[in-house]
């Protein structure tokens, strides 16, 4: 990508400082009742309290079953949703600070959706999408539609076939990569990945994971990866979140993560993995029951209603998201002064 188009990003926060810090994210969505029915309250309460950090060069892997959470926090995060409460901090600044404002934070954050052909402007082709924010930040339109043709090639669309399509006449695979050039074009240090391989075969989601690692390196990104399929997430990323009913219930190393888990959840979803060995045949459901209402989330830990492991200190006291080394997990089982052990088991 040509250097001349728009100016690298200099470090603000120094090369230990995270890229972003996500402190206290609470978003709630009141729900819409008539006169009558109204309580005060009454909301769904999609992101309830979550800390996270993502460090420069990493992929952090989000997982977590639907309605968990995990889309509704990228979009706070690009500010697409504006968050009830909570701070996001990226490179050492407040984001919507006057230090950094959100014109200048989403030059350097992206978002690539599920939806590749949604994402797109029908009317638009493949070039002038890919060249437009650029010229919406100021860059001559020759030099944007340069830049748009090199980023083309580099995702693996050539410019002489692709540039003058649009998007109907584009596999979703292809779309896909044209999204990816799109979010690359104003040079970003963070690219949040929503599901963005999830709707797509195999073998296309294969290479799609594989461009990514490699334009990972070539341009020096960060990556705030979500998905629910737990093999690409092991795949790709360097941390894994766990969420759960707004909550993050493990966080920590991939290998960790995915051969240690600590939290109950994070086991039962391990467990929930097809293999492909016939020795290791699932044969009782890993986890019973539905999540719980998010409107009304149960008392003490808010997944006890479905833990193996739960006892009555479960259901009267919430447990915070503790730090063991490099992993951080929410369970009493790990909180030795929680008084777990002493507590009698749930019938």
């Amino acid at each position: 990508m040509s250097a001349t188009v728009l100016p690298a990003h200099a470090d603000v926060g120094g090369p230990a400082q995270p890229l972003l810090s996500v402190r206290g994210l609470v978003k709630h969505f009141p729900l819409k009742q008539a006169p009558w029915q109204r309580r005060e309250g009454t909301a769904v309460r999609a992101v309830d309290g979550v800390d996270f950090e993502v460090l420069k060069g990493e992929t952090l892997g989000v997982v977590g079953e639907s309605g968990c959470g995990k889309s509704t926090t990228a979009r706070l995060v690009m500010q697409l949703l504006a968050q009830d409460r909570g701070e996001l901090v990226f490179d050492g600044l407040t984001v919507g600070s006057h230090r950094l404002s959100l014109r200048e934070f989403r030059r350097q954050a992206q978002m690539v959706f599920q939806d590749s052909y949604s994402s797109l402007n029908p009317r638009m082709t493949i070039e002038d999408s890919v060249a437009f924010a650029p010229t919406v930040h100021g860059v001559p339109r020759a030099q944007a539609v340069t830049a748009a043709r090199e980023l083309l090639e580099r995702v693996g669309l050539q410019p002489q076939r692709f540039a003058g399509r649009y998007p109907h006449e584009l596999s979703g695979g292809q779309r896909q990569r044209v999204n990816i050039a799109r979010a690359l074009a104003l040079r970003p240090r963070l690219v949040i990945l929503d599901e963005a391989v999830s709707a797509l075969d195999k073998s296309v989601e294969a290479q799609v994971l594989n461009l990514l690692l490699d334009l990972k390196a070539a341009f020096g990104l960060t990556y705030l990866f979500i998905s629910h399929d737990l093999n690409v997430v092991q795949y790709i990323s360097d941390r894994v979140m766990v969420m759960y009913l707004g909550e993050v219930v493990e966080l920590g190393p991939v290998q960790a993560v995915f051969h240690r888990p600590m939290h109950p959840y994070t086991q039962a979803l391990l467990r929930s993995m097809p293999s492909m060995d016939p020795a290791q045949r699932t044969e009782a459901a890993p986890l019973a029951g539905d999540p719980p209402n998010p409107i009304d989330p149960p008392p003490g830990c808010r997944f006890h209603t479905r833990c193996a492991h739960a006892r009555a200190i479960c259901r009267q006291q919430a447990p915070e998201l503790r730090r063991h080394g490099p992993h951080a997990v929410r369970c009493l089982i790990h909180q030795p002064e929680s008084g777990y052990a002493a507590s009698e088991a749930l019938t």
